[in-house]
């Protein structure tokens, strides 16, 4: 007998039995996701990803946050009167730079991404520099090209990450949200990189997979041909993009990042556009995927 069936159900049971193969896999696997870009600025776009992320965790994923927020901190220096500084082509943050930082990062994002899980039925644990240290840094100097060291403020690059706080949250079922604000050896607070930190994370809780949501597609093999996405790329071909100039300089940081975790024994890292909708689970849960992976040569 015949049964009329909606083919659209149809394709929803498809996408379902093709998730279970990649649920049984990643089941109590950490993943580290990386939110950063425009998308955080639009809270119905924000909150599509966050819900995304609860649904890894209610599968049996355990997602390790770690947030960025520099278009937040560039306004709430503006809103301060405050203008940026650039040595060599980096930011120079001093003291009061730091501490407009520390209050968007902690304060605003961080807060919005907890509350928001928790009331998407998750558990998340805020981890950042007014509590719970994960992140550790030395103060990072930039060459002038001559051998001299150039201080460029409060900016740090990370020496340690407290990856068994980490796993023992998660296997007690919460989903740490990092803002990347780390301590030094004094004690002292240092602002770090928010994608840098996301590799070192993966790499040092040997995460199995480095997700980076921002507001691009991926890599592009052409930069300037939207065309020429790549869906795999291993290192070597990344390092080729790179030396030819195909790579722009917004995504150095994110190739890096990925570049840490692979080294770091890390499976695959991806680099996925946070605004088109359920992006985090199509390129974890899918054949196709969406964005870009990376993977060792």
């Amino acid at each position: 007998m015949d049964i009329p069936i909606d083919s659209q159900v149809l394709e929803k049971a498809g996408a379902l039995i093709e998730a279970l193969g990649y649920i049984q896999r990643f089941n109590e696997k950490i993943v580290v996701v990386k939110l950063g870009g425009s998308f955080m600025d639009n809270q119905d776009e924000f909150r599509k990803v966050l819900t995304d992320i609860v649904f890894m965790h209610a599968v049996g994923m355990r997602p390790v946050v770690v947030h960025g927020g520099g278009k937040a901190i560039t306004q709430a220096m503006a809103d301060a009167g405050i203008q940026a500084q650039f040595v060599l082509g980096r930011r120079y943050t001093d003291e009061r730079t730091l501490s407009i930082a520390e209050h968007v990062l902690i304060n605003d994002i961080n807060a919005f991404i907890v509350r928001t899980i928790n009331e998407l039925g998750g558990k998340a644990m805020p981890l950042h520099s007014l509590g719970s240290g994960v992140l550790f840094a030395r103060k990072l100097f930039l060459s002038d090209g001559q051998g001299q060291k150039v201080d460029i403020g409060c900016v740090g690059e990370i020496t340690q990450v407290n990856a068994p706080l980490l796993a023992a949250l998660a296997q007690a079922d919460f989903i740490p949200v990092l803002a990347p604000i780390a301590r030094d050896a004094a004690g002292g607070k240092l602002n770090v990189n928010a994608d840098t930190a996301a590799g070192f994370v993966a790499a040092a809780c040997r995460a199995e997979k480095l997700v980076l949501v921002s507001d691009t597609h991926g890599i592009r093999a052409k930069k300037d041909d939207a065309q020429s996405l790549l869906r795999s790329a291993t290192k070597a071909h990344i390092q080729q993009l790179i030396t030819t100039g195909e790579l722009g300089e917004g995504m150095l940081p994110k190739v890096e990042a990925c570049f840490i975790a692979l080294d770091g024994g890390v499976q695959k890292t991806h680099i996925i556009d946070g605004r088109f909708p359920h992006a985090l689970l199509l390129e974890i849960y899918s054949d196709q995927g969406v964005g870009t992976q990376i993977i060792r040569d």
